[in-house]
Parts: C-alpha cells; structure tokens; sequence
C-alpha cells in the first residue's frame, strides 16, 4: 500500500508513459505541488465521480511524477506531470493537510506487451476512419512507428471522448481490453450525424 497526495480533477485523465500539462492555481493544490516538490515530486491524479467538492472518487487513477515545473511569484505552478503507475484507490484518509490523501494499491503494467497483428491493424484501420471523419490530421508514418503501448495509452488519453468514457479506459485491465474498448468508443462518437456534440478533455 501506498500513501497519495491527490489532485481530483474532473475531465483529466493521465496514463503511464505520458505527460500532462497541468496549469495550479487554487491554493490547497499549491500546497500539494509544495509539498510534492520537496518529497517525492509525485501526485496522485484521479477522477471525482462528481463536479463537487469533496465529492466520492473513481477507483483508479494515476501516480504523475512533476516533472519539468515553473513556479511563479504569485504562487501558482505550470508544471508537466508524467504518469508513472495506475493505482487502485483502498481507502480516503483523514488527513489536517488542505489537500486529500489516500492509500492505494499500485498497479504495475506490461510495458512489454504487444498486441497481435490483427489488433494492431484493426485499431489502425478504426483509427484512420475515426480521424478522417472528425477532420483531425494525423502523420501516421510516426503513428506506425510507435509501440503498442504508447499507442494505444497515447489515443486513450487524448482521444475526445467524455470523463466518463476515458476513464474507463484507464479502468481497462490490459492493453488488449483497452484496444478493444477504444475501438469501440471510436465506431460509437464517429458515427454522429454532425449535429450531436462530442464533450471533450479540458
């Protein structure tokens, strides 16, 4: 078990291997950047089931380690987290400190893990219509250089689908049941008609 500082932002999702630029303001997320920075540089990034203070939390979330940071003098950071591990929230505890703590369980993936070739394709194939249809442009030459891994944790976190959709992808047992989900997220939010709107990550 370990002990997180946690930073409950609605919409953000982090995976392990990549970065999220985090912009904080808000005085007890300050404090938790603080004192990040002169223990372990680590913060727990994690999902509230609600847009309210306080509110209940997802059960998994990811430990970011800060890394490139810029405080300023009014006190706020812009900061880099770089996802390190999934973990599975135990408990909440009860902690003076302004900002929530929590003990949780980390999760340790296989970076190595590959998809099979039919997986990898189908992904791609599902991938090229999804941004054809919503306009995005897209190198797939360095698409197709990229591992499985970052791939596929790379779309999950910037794909833009809703809180509720990419946390479930975070949820995902494996890369295989996260390939197979992402597909399936991108037949469902590529098939609209142009007047339904797609929320996206803020």
């Amino acid at each position: 078990m370990t002990r997180l500082s946690i930073f409950p932002l609605p919409g953000a999702i982090l995976f392990p291997g990549l970065q999220l630029p985090l912009h904080i303001f808000e005085p007890r997320y300050r404090s938790l950047v603080g004192d990040a920075l002169v223990r372990d540089r680590k913060i727990a990034l994690i999902q509230p089931q609600r847009s309210i203070d306080g509110a209940p939390l997802y059960t998994i979330g990811c430990v970011g380690r800060i890394g490139e940071v810029e405080a300023m003098e009014d006190g706020r950071y812009n900061l880099i987290l770089e996802g390190e591990a999934r973990f599975k929230l135990i408990r909440e505890l009860d902690v003076a400190t302004a900002f929530r703590q929590v003990e949780g369980q980390l999760i340790e993936d296989d970076e190595n893990d590959v998809l099979s070739a039919i997986e990898r394709a189908g992904f791609e194939q599902e991938a090229r219509r999804f941004a054809s249809a919503q306009g995005y442009s897209v190198d797939w030459d360095s698409v197709e250089r990229l591992d499985d891994f970052s791939l596929i944790n790379g779309v999950s976190q910037i794909a833009p689908f809703d809180p509720a959709s990419k946390q479930a992808l975070l949820e995902a047992e494996n890369i295989h049941a996260r390939c197979e989900l992402l597909i399936q997220l991108m037949q469902f939010f590529g098939r609209g008609d142009g007047g339904e709107e797609i929320m996206t990550l803020q």
